[in-house]
């Protein structure tokens, strides 16, 4: 086993989650799936805000040499300074940053900052390796705090940073982990320190606590219909399942394991090439509920770590862009939309747009309504004034994703889920007008997400063509809608 093999604390999380991620980073990088740095840059954002929490400090700056890094963390504590962020250890190749180092008496207190609202089990694995290895270097260490975001914050004027962090106390966990860090780093490093790739079988390990970017490569042996694509089944069940030998769709039609009639109806429909399943009175059951004119409506919402706005909380979805076709009873279709200029605070905006374009008491439809009303009460809330007829659109809306959720109509295509992204496909295979990969730029609600969060930042020439993108993808949602409710209607005769 090589001791030298260099272990800094986020390498060891890496390991602790599963040896082979640190492997293949070595051996095949190549093979890990490109991941979403959003969660990283806003983790970044959230740690440099953090630094002022216990007031003035030094930053140990970033410097490919680790001992140069250590070096000026060492000086920094000989002066005696009070809040070190980035504070720097290294040794025996074991590094770690401490995010905000502090001076208590003469001792230092660890606290590390998570973006998230609440604490996973991998974060005590972070903090004690950070015990494990300040300990090694002789530091005297009494308190190990967690310091996440507060859930229920909400701004009001300035930012009050003991009140967008909670900062919880998880010494005596990070403590009795010592011991454990220790064979932790054995096990690792002896598990890495080999030439030939290493046999290790999927496993929960592979999706918690972080998806990771090799679970495409380590699954490849997994057949087209397996265990793993049951929609709605626990992630520990279908690990369970595949080791207990219940791997393929036959497998689960002979062996009969546990599962809801909608996930067997989802495996025998794709195993035996069931005919497609239509409920003709449930869908026109739910057809008779709506009335014209159907006004079709869909928000994009995007989320901030760090509210920046009043009467936002931490990860709040806020609004800033819809999309609306009204179809009148005689299939004339009128499309009308909004979306906020970049920069600023959406949300009053939009509310007064979509109170004009929308009037009271009339028939709404979206797709898994759930999210529309909740955005829509939430600006009820902020917004007195308008609340009486943003409600009235709220308590008006339709769910046009509830034949497809009560299966009365089923396709093997729609592989077990009822999200529009299968249910469109499979009602309208191969046209192009319903083609969410022919977009550009914006194909999803995570990339319409991310591109109006940073819109600002780009030039005026990107920031009109990216604008342009962002109202192609929401003005496609609500024309899908359209279309699913055309083939429902087509189905039922109605």
């Amino acid at each position: 086993m090589d001791n030298n093999i260099e272990l800094s604390k986020s390498r060891y999380c890496k390991g602790v989650q599963c040896p082979k991620i640190l492997w293949m980073d070595n051996n095949m990088p190549e093979k890990e799936e490109v991941s979403d740095n959003t969660a990283m840059e806003v983790g970044s954002k959230v740690g440099e805000l953090a630094r002022s929490y216990f007031g003035d400090y030094k930053l140990v700056n970033y410097n490919q040499d680790k001992v140069i890094m250590s070096e000026n963390t060492k000086q920094l504590i000989s002066e005696g300074t009070k809040t070190i962020a980035e504070a720097s250890f290294y040794i025996d190749s074991l590094f770690c940053a401490v995010d905000i180092l502090n001076k208590n008496g003469d001792w230092y207190d660890i606290i590390e900052v998570k973006s998230s609202t609440e604490i996973k089990d991998i974060y005590i694995d972070d903090v004690a390796f950070q015990y494990y290895v300040l300990r090694k270097c002789g530091i005297n260490v009494s308190k190990i705090y967690i310091m996440h975001i507060n859930s229920t914050y909400v701004r009001n004027s300035e930012l009050e940073l003991d009140k967008l962090f909670s900062l919880e106390d998880f010494t005596a966990e990070a403590k009795e982990k010592y011991d454990e860090v220790s064979g932790n780093i054995e096990y690792i490093r002896a598990f890495i320190d080999v030439n030939d790739e290493p046999e290790k079988d999927i496993d929960i390990c592979c999706e918690v606590p972080y998806l990771c970017g090799y679970y495409g490569y380590c699954s490849r042996h997994l057949p087209e219909q397996s265990v793993f694509d049951i929609r709605r089944l626990k992630k520990a069940t279908k690990y369970d399942y595949y080791h207990n030998g219940i791997v393929t769709f036959e497998d689960v039609i002979k062996k009969h394991p546990k599962l809801s009639d909608k996930q067997f109806q989802q495996v025998e429909t794709a195993y035996y090439d069931k005919k497609d399943l239509v409920n003709i009175e449930g869908i026109k059951e739910f057809i008779d509920t709506l009335k014209y004119p159907l006004y079709h409506l869909d928000f994009e919402t995007f989320q901030q770590a760090i509210p920046e706005y009043d009467g936002l909380r931490p990860y709040e979805q806020i609004p800033f862009q819809y999309s609306l076709h009204i179809e009148y009873d005689d299939g004339w279709l009128e499309h009308r939309e909004f979306l906020a200029k970049e920069g600023t605070d959406p949300r009053r905006r939009l509310a007064e747009s979509l109170c004009r374009d929308i009037p009271a008491n009339v028939c709404v439809l979206a797709y898994n309504m759930a999210f529309e009303r909740s955005v829509i009460a939430r600006l009820a809330d902020i917004f007195p004034d308008l609340s009486v007829h943003l409600l009235s659109i709220r308590d008006n809306i339709h769910d046009l994703m509830i034949p497809f959720q009560k299966q009365h109509y089923y396709t093997k295509q729609m592989q077990g889920s009822y999200s529009i992204k299968y249910v469109l496909p499979a009602l309208y295979p191969n046209d192009p007008e319903l083609d969410y990969h022919s977009l550009d730029g914006v194909h999803n609600g995570s990339e319409a997400s991310a591109a109006f969060a940073t819109l600002e930042n780009h030039t005026q020439e990107e920031i009109e063509e990216i604008r342009d993108n962002l109202l192609k993808y929401c003005g496609l949602d609500t024309y899908a809608m359209v279309k699913v409710l055309a083939k429902l209607k087509e189905v039922s005769n109605r």
